[in-house]
């Protein structure tokens, strides 16, 4: 038993930083981002015999986190969204950011699935397989989600020259 709980430690101390930064993409909030990550590793620690022995314990622990994201967006309701209008000259030292925030914000404006399987595709850099295991769907319905998703956030954003480029943007990554 004490070799299962400091195995967990363990997975909980090298995963950390990185689910927090996909939380914090799906919530828009670094302190839900912490709540949601801590939300699902409290799911995942009750199972953690069973987790442990799986294939991909921290996939499984990602589609946690995105149910759990979903089901709490859902309680909540959608409530005020913020926007981010910002002029950006050609020589801004922090053109960069800004973008980041103008994206971050868009994202934040998108339906719960739509965002998860962009944050998981592009952020995460997952495959459509691997993303449509996370959420429990088909690969079929995270293409839709994804090519309707990109369809939102160049609208809200904009695809000119000079502006993000989406989705290779390094800058996404990043965030």
């Amino acid at each position: 038993m004490a070799s299962e709980e400091e195995g967990f430690q363990v997975f909980v101390q090298q995963h950390w930083r990185s689910l927090n930064r996909t939380a914090f993409l799906l919530t828009g909030d670094r302190g839900r981002a912490e709540d949601l990550v801590q939300s699902a590793f409290e799911k995942v620690h009750r199972r953690w015999h069973h987790v442990s022995q799986m294939d991909a314990p921290l996939e499984y622990v990602r589609r946690v986190m995105v149910t759990t994201a979903i089901s709490w967006r859902r309680r909540r309701g959608s409530g005020e969204i913020p926007s981010l209008s910002v002029d950006v000259g050609l020589h801004d030292p922090y053109e960069r950011i800004d973008q980041r925030e103008q994206l971050i914000g868009a994202l934040r404006q998108l339906p719960n699935k739509m965002r998860a399987a962009l944050v998981l595709r592009y952020f995460e850099d997952l495959s459509e397989a691997d993303v449509a295991a996370a959420m429990g769907c088909s690969v079929g319905t995270v293409k839709s989600h994804i090519s309707r998703g990109l369809q939102r956030l160049r609208e809200k954003i904009g695809d000119e020259p000079g502006r993000l480029s989406l989705p290779d943007d390094p800058a996404l990554r990043r965030a």
